[in-house]
């Protein structure tokens, strides 16, 4: 009995231990636990049916979501970011490690790579700078915005036609036709000149938190606003603005 209860203190001591250390580093046991579950969970069950919690971060991370965020970004193929892969070596790349990505990014650790700077010409004059994301960056991207847009869609604009699932700039033609046929004859033609190269980062996060509490979601979002830009070469730090050219 006594070497019994012996081994039971040393067991406790330890585990307060490990969590006493894990959190003089900012590790949440809590959130390991949650991980670690939801990566030995099997390939083929259902994650509702695990009775693992279903977490807007833990929806970014499933493997559904991520092959589809795959095959979007194959669909839309695209130019390289600062890695050089192209699209097509995306897949083999992945499969070797893809698992090792996943975990990285279960675990907070996961840092992405700045955007290659493109400048595109604008019609009017002037050039407009482009921020493009390695593929796997863009696939990453696409898996949050999955997730994401079911969230914020809903409360925009029913007059809002750009980058949104079901709509595009046919629909707001045709809109546009109801309103001339309804006898409306003005348009306005407003621009916000660079607004997303000076997007404050703070107050944009703080405008997600409102809809978005999963910090582990948050701190990923961020992460790419500050992921910085390769200039020539050198990756330039960034403290505001969103780079156009991801998802």
């Amino acid at each position: 009995m006594e070497v019994c209860g012996t081994r039971r203190i040393r067991t406790e001591s330890r585990k307060l231990q490990v969590k006493a250390g894990l959190q003089r580093i900012g590790w949440n046991p809590k959130v390991c636990r949650e991980c670690r579950a939801y990566l030995r969970r099997p390939r083929t069950e259902e994650t509702a049916a695990t009775g693992i919690p279903i977490t807007c971060f833990l929806k970014i991370v499933d493997r559904n979501n991520l092959n589809q965020a795959y095959k979007r970004v194959k669909a839309n193929r695209g130019s390289h970011g600062v890695d050089g892969m192209k699209v097509d070596e995306l897949l083999p790349y992945l499969k070797q490690h893809g698992s090792a990505i996943r975990q990285a990014i279960l675990e907070g650790s996961y840092v992405p790579n700045p955007v290659r700077r493109k400048g595109i010409p604008k019609p009017d004059g002037g050039v407009s700078l482009l921020g493009i994301p390695t593929v796997l960056d863009r696939m990453i991207q696409k898996a949050i915005t999955q997730v994401l847009t079911p969230i914020f869609d809903p409360k925009f604009s029913e007059h809002s036609y750009g980058f949104r699932p079901g709509r595009s700039a046919k629909e707001a033609v045709t809109q546009a036709k109801e309103y001339i046929q309804e006898g409306y004859r003005w348009v306005v033609d407003i621009d916000l000149a660079r607004y997303f190269d000076t997007v404050n980062h703070d107050n944009l996060m703080s405008l997600v938190a409102r809809k978005v509490t999963d910090r582990r979601v948050l701190k990923l979002i961020r992460a790419y606003l500050e992921s910085g830009v390769m200039v020539n070469g050198v990756v330039v730090e960034v403290d505001g603005g969103c780079p156009q050219g991801g998802h």
